[in-house]
C-alpha cells in the first residue's frame, strides 16, 4: 500500500483520489439531471404562457390593497390552494384586492406588476383568470414603479 507520512499522519493517496473521483462523478451526473429537468420545465412554462395569453382579458379595476401573503391567508378559492404544488403552498405570493365592476376580487399578480401597482387608483390590467399579467394607467399611460433609494443615498444631502 502507498502510505506516506504527512505531518505525523499516514495518508493513503489511492483512497483519497478514489473518493475525489467518486464525488466528481456524482456531481457530473447531478448536473446532467438538472440540465434535462430545466429544459423540461422551460417547455412546460412556454406552454402555460401561451395558454395564459390566449385567455387574457383587459379589465378596468380599482386597486384597494396589495400585500405579500401566504395562499392560505389570501382568501382565494379552495380549488386554487388545492392545485398549488405542496412546496409552494407556504410561500408568500403577491396578492391584490381590487374592485372589478361591482365585485371585490382577490387576485394574484406577477412580481414586476405588483411593484408598479398603485394603491387606491383605477388601472387597466390584463387579467388571465385570477392572475394579473400586466397593467397600464386608466388613461393609457404606462405605470413605472417608484425607485427605491439606496441605503447610502439616504444620508447624502441634496445639491439643489
Amino acid at each position: 500500500m502507498a502510505y506516506e507520512k504527512s505531518g505525523g499522519i499516514f495518508v493513503n493517496w489511492n483512497l483519497v483520489l478514489n473518493i475525489v473521483l467518486i464525488v466528481v462523478i456524482i456531481l457530473a451526473i447531478l448536473l446532467v439531471v438538472l440540465y434535462f429537468l430545466g429544459r423540461k420545465m422551460e417547455k412546460r412554462q412556454a406552454e402555460q404562457k401561451t395558454l395564459m395569453d390566449a385567455s387574457a382579458q383587459t379589465v378596468s379595476m380599482l386597486i384597494i390593497d396589495k400585500k405579500k401573503m401566504k395562499l392560505k391567508e389570501a382568501n382565494l378559492p379552495k380549488m386554487v390552494y388545492e392545485q398549488t404544488p405542496k412546496y409552494l403552498r407556504f410561500a408568500k405570493v403577491p396578492i391584490v384586492k381590487a374592485k372589478v365592476g361591482p365585485k371585490v376580487m382577490t387576485l394574484i399578480a406577477e412580481e414586476q406588476v405588483f411593484a408598479s401597482l398603485p394603491i387606491k387608483t383605477e388601472v387597466k390590467a390584463v387579467v388571465s383568470g385570477l392572475y394579473i399579467t400586466s397593467v397600464k394607467g386608466v388613461r393609457g399611460s404606462v405605470l413605472t414603479p417608484p425607485k427605491k433609494k439606496k441605503f447610502l443615498d439616504r444620508f447624502k444631502k441634496d445639491k439643489s
